[in-house]
Order: C-alpha cells, then structure tokens, then sequence
C-alpha cells in the first residue's frame, strides 16, 4: 500500500544519515523530508500529509526536546486529525507518553527495526484514510439541519426532522424553550437547510436597552438624531437575502411590536430618519424562554404579533427530558474542550458519569457546557472527577412506575433506554455497550436496528 500522491509521508529528523535510512525503511511509501521545524512547518503544509514520522530532538537544540513538542502541538493545531508517530531515544519513554498525551498517534524507540516502523506507518495511513472516509460520509448522510445539533434522543430528532421540513418554505417559525437548550443551534440549521444565499443574522431584544433596539433593528440615516453621524444599515437588512434571529422575542416593547408586525406584513421597512421604504426578503425565526400566550392575556404582547410570527411553533425539551444526551453531550464537549487544552487523553471517570445524568441541569446544554469547559482545565490528571464538575457523586436513584402496562411497549421503552444510556455512558463504543449490557455486539446491532437507534 502507497500513501496517496495528494498526501505523502512526511519525515522529520535532523540527522541526514538517519533520515536516509527512514527514508530507505519506507521506500514503498511516497515520502517528503524535513529537517527542523520551520521546515517541517512548510512541507506539512505543502503537501498535507496524513502521517508524520518525527524525532522530538530537533536544532536549534537537538539535545532538548522543546523544539519537537512545539511542532507536535503546531503539526496538530493545523490537522487534528494527522497521525504523528515519535522516534524517540530507549530512556525516553517519559517523552513519548507525553507525545501520546499531547495527540501523537504512536512512538517507536531508537534504534528501532525497519519492518516495525513500516508496519506502524501503514496502520497509521490506513486509521487516516478511514477515519476521513468516516467523516466524509457523516457530512453526506447527516442533514443541515443536524450539523450543529448533538442528540440521540427520539424528541429532538423528530423536531430536526420538523426543521428540515420547514426549511424551504418561507414560514416565520417560533422556537419555545427554557434558557440554553440550544434554539440559536436549531435557528442556524434552519438557515442551513434553506439553501438562502444571505446571512446568518441573531440579535437579542432583551440585551439592548430600549431606546437603541430600534436603530439596531431598522438602522437609520445620517442626521437621524444626535450622534447619528452616517447612515447606518439595521440586522433586518444585514440580513436580506438570509434568516434574522430575534432572541427573547416576549422581551420586545410595545412601539416596537408594532412596527416589527408592520414589516413581517408587508416584507418592506423605513430606516429612522428616512422616508423612503426598502424591500428585505428575510426569514424570521423567532425564539423565546417566555409563555407569550401568558404575555398576550398580560397585554404585553401582541395576540396578532404572536400568529404572525407563529406560523409554525417548535418546543423544545429541555436537556433533563432528553434520553441519554446529557451524557453524550458531555463527552463531545470533553473531547472538544480536550483538544484546545492539549490534553488528549482526558476522560470522564465513572463517578463523573454517574453525576452527569443524575443532575437536573436547570440551565441545559449552556450549564453543562460550562460545567465541562471548568472540568477541562481543572482536572489533576487524565480522569475527570465528579469534583472537577463541580457535583455530588450521588449515591443512586430509582425508576418511575412506568406509563403503560403494555408489556411489548414497557419492554421495549426499557430496551431503548438501556441502549441509549450505555452508548451515552460508553461514548458511542458498540463493544462497550455490549458489556454493559451483557449481549453480544450483533445483538446489540439487532436491537438498535429494530428500535431504530441511530
């Protein structure tokens, strides 16, 4: 097997003797040379390499190991996804474990056997190219919609399914929630999966004082007021042509409710200041934690504001009903955290597992975020803590009486549950999960294929 003529082999070594006889050992492989570090930073990237060979003792030092830790961290903030493989010294094994901590793929000791170093450069390649194909199908398979959007639970991919279907149409929709479980996400996959050609645009109407979120929204022109110096474009144009987001839309004043519902009527809007209107063809998602039907009896806010911009309503749960994604979650955000922390190894422990799906998380997926994020770099070594979430290791917890005493239904809820925890608590690991769940791995795919876990 040849590495790919777009992506060669790249070898690092600063002893041009040694890195001969690499050369020499891989000769199968189609293979660039480095000799230090700003070196090795071009080739990398001139040729984009899947895998690289590297001592870690590199000039201006070579008997130090800081120039070939700074460009193992380079090599992997440029290609997360490269596989490096360190040449190190027989006392150095200190050094390599550090590497493999860091991102490494492997290490191999000087001198090392030929055949070894082939056959570790070939399991490497061929972890790459799957690992890509893997990537390059989930990007073909998942939708726009789901880009963003982390779930395994049966609740929220119904309503991204709900999404995509309402994405080509021009419906104002109106996303419901608690504060954090994710409505900008579910807001940018909608946009996503409309395919419009403009902009992204989100503003938040309870984070702008009043007497400004008129010019933010509708802009204004030169001489408009004091201080209006030029004239100035509002986020319903900035967003002609794309989706504009109005966040906490039941905090909204009245004037403004107003002119907001003149604009979703006639699509056309007049700048402060101005008289002359424009046209602005955007879609409008709404989004509020707020009960507006609670708001509209209040008489603080529109009832024909609200079927304005209710043409379709989604509720979203919130992350303590969701099945399995608190723990499934955590781990994505772990592993995301990890990488910008160089800490590569880091994993949640058992009691931490335990504490993710016993909390309530009152302030969804943000909460957990957060609570992850502080984990992250608060964890003393490899295995993060119940402690460094900043939560009790709770002792248990029992099962509600379940709500129908069909036996098929009951047994298969429970089926689904159980799957869904063990892959969430597993990180999606199919062996482990069969573990947990003393059955065989085919079973295991039976049963998710029969109960429809994606």
């Amino acid at each position: 097997m040849s590495a790919d003529d777009n992506h060669p082999l790249l070898i690092v070594e600063d002893d041009l003797a040694l890195q001969k006889q690499i050369k020499w050992s891989l000769d199968r492989f189609d293979s660039v040379t480095a000799s230090d570090r700003e070196a090795a930073l071009v080739q990398f990237r001139r040729h984009q390499p899947q895998v690289v060979t590297m001592d870690l003792g590199l000039p201006p030092d070579p008997d130090s190991v800081s120039e070939g830790f700074k460009l193992l961290g380079q090599l992997l903030d440029i290609d997360p996804h490269v596989k490096v493989v360190v040449l190190t010294g027989q006392n150095e094994q200190t050094h390599a474990l550090r590497a493999v901590s860091m991102g490494a793929y492997d290490f191999l000791a000087k001198p090392f056997e030929p055949e070894l170093l082939a056959l570790t450069v070939d399991r490497a390649l061929r972890v790459a190219e799957l690992q890509a194909e893997i990537r390059r199908l989930k990007a073909v398979a998942e939708p726009n919609a789901m880009a963003g959007l982390i779930t395994r639970d049966p609740e929220m991919l119904r309503l991204a399914r709900m999404v995509e279907r309402v994405a080509s149409s021009d419906a104002t929709v109106l996303l419901l929630g608690e504060s954090g479980t994710g409505k900008e996400v579910l807001a940018q996959g909608l946009h996503e999966a409309s395919k419009r050609k403009g902009r992204f645009v989100a503003i938040n109407c309870a984070a702008i004082p009043e007497n400004l979120l008129e010019s933010e929204l509708f802009g204004y022109e030169k001489g408009a007021f004091t201080g209006a110096s030029k004239t100035t474009v509002g986020k319903i144009e900035t967003a002609n042509g794309g989706t504009l987001m109005l966040d906490e839309i039941g905090d909204l004043p009245q004037s403004l409710q107003a002119k907001l519902l003149r604009f979703l009527q006639e699509r056309r809007i007049e700048r402060l200041g101005g008289r002359q209107e424009i046209a602005v063809d955007v879609r409008v998602v709404g989004a509020t934690h707020q009960d507006l039907k609670s708001l509209i009896k209040q008489a603080r806010f529109r009832e024909d504001l609200y079927y304005r911009l209710a043409e379709v309503t989604i509720e979203i749960p919130p992350l303590r009903a969701r099945q399995g994604d608190r723990v499934l979650l955590a781990h994505a955000f772990l592993r995301r955290f990890a990488q910008d922390q160089r800490r590569a190894g880091l994993a949640f422990g058992e009691d931490a597992i335990r504490a993710i799906e016993a909390h309530e998380w009152p302030g969804n997926v943000r909460e957990l975020l957060n609570a992850v994020k502080r984990a992250t770099i608060m964890a003393d070594g490899q295995r993060v803590t119940a402690g460094d979430i900043g939560l009790p290791d709770p002792a248990g917890g029992g099962a509600g009486e379940p709500a129908s005493l069909d036996l098929r239904s009951v047994r298969e809820n429970a089926e689904r549950q159980a799957i869904i925890a063990a892959l969430a608590r597993t990180n999606s690991n199919i062996a482990r999960a069969s573990e947990l769940l003393g059955v065989s791995r085919p079973t295991l795919y039976d049963l998710m294929h029969r109960l429809a876990i994606k």
